[in-house]
């Protein structure tokens, strides 16, 4: 690493992950929980805006840093803040909320300051807030709304750019992690040593982005919502069964990629970082940094493995996560890229599965009949797709299936939750599928950019797999071969 590089990775450290002394606590750390403790705050003081409201969880949390304030003001010198803290206190929530905003990643790779969402991804509570607070400041003041994409998700991402501009591509940004458990959630363990962007900063950014852009553009005469209403409006939905995500208009959890996608790809967000990092230098007046002519190079490259990771690909739920059992023998690496990507319907379970607990059972179920039943090391398929918005990992993209007899070696299993003999998944699951899981897959290295789609059936005589609709249906997908 060169020199600017070590000095960006010390000063980043310290800014993001000095260590703290608060103690860990016993709480839930579920979205769930944290919404809950807001409407306790919000029914013990009538009339509390939520302005007011997130602005007090800040100066509770400590996050007056200089660029905070900058943008939000302080909230210690916000007439509308105070005394709010007493508020919270009376409602024996001040505790809570210290450990739940507070982001932190100890020694032993816990991260906390994060919390597990219902639709099974972990999100860090600091970027959100501060996302809905840059809304709600623009709309109650009626102004153009400033500071959203730096305090969400721009000063995480350039700082973490510039102090691994040395690593592989890889490890520049993330990882994710899996709880002790999710029912109930108390510690959130990274998979490998992390970066100042780890996916749950990164998924509470976009969170945040979204959030407090749509609070921003709310018209004159709406007005915004208690704050314990806007998160649950987010987090805590029940799609229905006959359309799933597809039936949905409002803006929820599961498709927080591409709608941040949306939001932010018509930024020039190159300039937008640097600005980010300028302001960041003249703050904390470190201004010399600017003088690393490695700098844009970093950022562009930066951007490139950001836009891969969490834009072209889709989010997929780690088999920790859904509760997947060990293999039973030594797996078997790949050799990539592969030729062929192999579609297939589960059968039975024969529904669509719609919820992060239900796919997550569905996939414990799917592989304890292929481990028990059928006597396989593991669950065959190498990802399976939900209808809840989310691909579930299987074997993954570097360890060999068995999905297609004869072919496991050449390619990649993926089956969509349901039985597809007379109906479709819904438009989102197959365009994961198609569009998403593909598009990643060709651009990670893990299939051949001329592959190849069959369906289940084409290459094994014994099996109407992946269903007669469904398979009518990817005869119309690019790569399809007859």
């Amino acid at each position: 690493m060169s020199l600017f590089g070590v000095k960006f990775f010390v000063l980043a450290l310290f800014y993001f992950f000095t260590v703290s002394s608060r103690p860990t606590g016993v709480h839930l750390r579920n979205m769930d929980s944290f919404i809950r403790a807001v409407r306790q705050v919000e029914d013990s003081n009538p009339g509390l805006s939520p302005l007011a409201l997130v602005r007090a969880l800040r100066r509770t949390a400590g996050h007056d840093d200089m660029m905070t304030i900058h943008f939000l003001g302080g909230s210690y010198n916000l007439t509308d803040a105070a005394g709010l803290e007493t508020a919270i206190l009376n409602a024996s929530s001040f505790s809570f909320f210290d450990k739940a905003i507070h982001h932190i990643v100890t020694d032993h790779g816990e991260e906390r300051g994060v919390v597990l969402a219902s639709d099974g991804t972990t999100v860090a509570l600091a970027p959100l807030l501060l996302g809905i607070e840059s809304g709600l400041k623009a709309k109650m003041e009626g102004t153009t709304a400033v500071g959203i994409f730096p305090l969400t998700l721009g000063r995480t991402l350039g700082l973490s750019f510039l102090s691994l501009q040395d690593f592989p591509a890889s490890l520049r940004l993330g990882p994710n992690g899996c709880w002790d458990n999710v029912e109930r959630p108390k510690v959130f363990k990274l998979s490998r040593p992390p970066t100042l962007a780890t996916d749950a900063m990164i998924n509470g950014g976009m969170d945040g982005a979204i959030l407090g852009t749509d609070l921003s553009n709310l018209s004159a005469s709406e007005q915004p919502q208690a704050l314990s209403e806007i998160l649950k409006g987010y987090y805590s939905f029940v799609l229905s069964e006959e359309r799933g995500l597809d039936a949905v208009t409002s803006h929820v959890s599961p498709r927080r990629r591409e709608l941040s996608r949306s939001i932010l790809e018509t930024l020039d967000l190159h300039s937008q970082l640097m600005e980010t990092l300028t302001l960041v230098w003249k703050l904390e007046k470190t201004e010399w940094i600017a003088l690393d002519t490695g700098v844009s190079k970093a950022v562009k490259d930066g951007l490139k493995t950001f836009v891969h990771k969490y834009w072209d690909c889709p989010q997929i739920i780690p088999r920790c996560q859904w509760g997947a059992k060990p293999p039973q023998d030594t797996p078997i690496p790949l050799s990539l890229p592969l030729k062929f990507l192999y579609i297939h319907h589960t059968y039975e379970p024969s529904s669509p599965c719609l919820s992060f607990t239900n796919c997550s059972r569905n996939m414990r179920s799917i592989q304890r009949f292929h481990q028990e039943d059928r006597g396989w090391n593991d669950i065959g398929y190498s990802f399976v797709v939900g209808s809840d918005g989310y691909i579930y990992e299987g074997r993954g993209w570097n360890l060999l299936g068995k999905h297609t007899r004869g072919h496991n070696s050449i390619g990649y299993g993926v089956s969509v939750v349901g039985n597809y003999t007379s109906t479709l998944p819904s438009r989102h699951a197959m365009n994961l599928l198609r569009h998403r899981l593909v598009r990643c897959a060709v651009d990670g290295g893990g299939l051949a950019a001329n592959f190849t789609i069959h369906g289940h059936r084409q290459v094994v005589n014994y099996t109407t797999c992946p269903g007669d609709a469904l398979f009518s249906e990817i005869r119309n997908w690019e790569h399809f071969r007859d």
